[in-house]
């Protein structure tokens, strides 16, 4: 009994010593495992880390290159912009003072169409009245118009007495002075220098018109061409009275629009802007649909005012 006793704890130590040997070092090796993986994380962090710290940096850089690029070609757009519209100005500047040489040219060249027909139907008038003059002196000399001879004298030496004095077809006395040019020539020649730039030359002609024939249909076209003039070679205060003689003096011309807006255009040139926005303002309100119309519009936009004044 006493040997299986010892037989049994001796069996008990050992399964004790095996069980120990068993559940002792399990704990341990599990620590290390999960110390192995942890580190394994810990490094795989870390390259994650590093790597994406490289990859902001590589996008930093080319961020930073974009940016710059951006700068520059933003700078260059800016001064590509400066010039274009210095360029544009400069052209609108130009554009303005050729356009109202192209407008007086055109308006010109239509009064020249007008004159040219005027001159046609004249002609042609003329030419029906010379026709029935030469008819008229051929049917008088065909007729044989008897010659009064009551009071010849029978001597030809002497001079008949009872003759009237001045009867002779071949006596004639010269004019005193020569005649003024002719209406349609002083026209013509006005229109074709202030067409082709010799203002004084044209001024002169047409104030030669209007000295000699202010009753005529054309007399407001060279009232009107007189402002004209003036105002190409900016003198403006003069061409402002011009153009208000061609309002006040002669207030059925079609001359009238062009006339209204170039005084206006003149007192804007003299500073007088108020007055010349109310000049523009009556040419829209007055010449709707016009080509002074139009000019007028653009001008008033370009002054920055609106094209009808508002009611206070």
């Amino acid at each position: 009994m006493r040997i299986r006793n010892i037989a049994a704890f001796g069996a008990a130590l050992l399964a004790g010593a095996i069980g120990g040997s068993l559940i002792g070092p399990r704990p341990a090796l599990a620590v290390a495992r999960e110390i192995i993986e942890l580190q394994h994380d810990v490094t795989t962090l870390l390259q994650g880390q590093k790597d994406l710290s490289t990859q902001m940096t590589q996008d930093h850089t080319v961020m930073k290159t974009l940016v710059e690029q951006s700068g520059d070609n933003v700078n260059k757009l800016g001064a590509t912009m400066g010039s274009l519209q210095k360029s544009v100005q400069d052209v609108q500047a130009n554009s303005g003072a050729r356009l109202d040489t192209m407008s007086t040219q055109v308006q010109g060249l239509s009064d020249n169409l007008e004159e040219i027909k005027s001159r046609l139907g004249k002609l042609n008038q003329q030419l029906v009245d010379l026709q029935n003059t030469v008819q008229s002196i051929d049917s008088k000399i065909s007729g044989g118009a008897p010659v009064n001879n009551s009071g010849a004298s029978p001597n030809p030496g002497v001079a008949n007495s009872s003759a009237p004095t001045g009867s002779s077809p071949i006596s004639s006395s010269p004019a005193a002075a020569g005649p003024a040019p002719s209406a349609d020539t002083l026209y013509s020649n006005g229109l074709r220098d202030i067409t082709s730039g010799k203002y004084d030359l044209a001024n002169s002609e047409f104030r030669d018109y209007l000295k000699f024939y202010s009753e005529t249909d054309l007399a407001s076209n060279a009232q009107f061409y007189l402002g004209e003039i003036a105002y190409q070679q900016k003198q403006y205060s003069a061409a402002v009275a011009e153009y208000d003689k061609v309002l006040t003096n002669y207030p059925k011309s079609f001359k009238l629009a062009p006339a209204r807006l170039k005084k206006g255009m003149a007192l804007i040139e003299l500073n007088q802007k108020p007055a010349g926005v109310r000049e523009l303002r009556e040419v829209v309100k007055r010449y709707p649909g016009t080509e002074e119309d139009r000019r007028a519009r653009a001008k008033l936009k370009d002054l920055g005012v609106a094209i009808t004044a508002t009611a206070h």
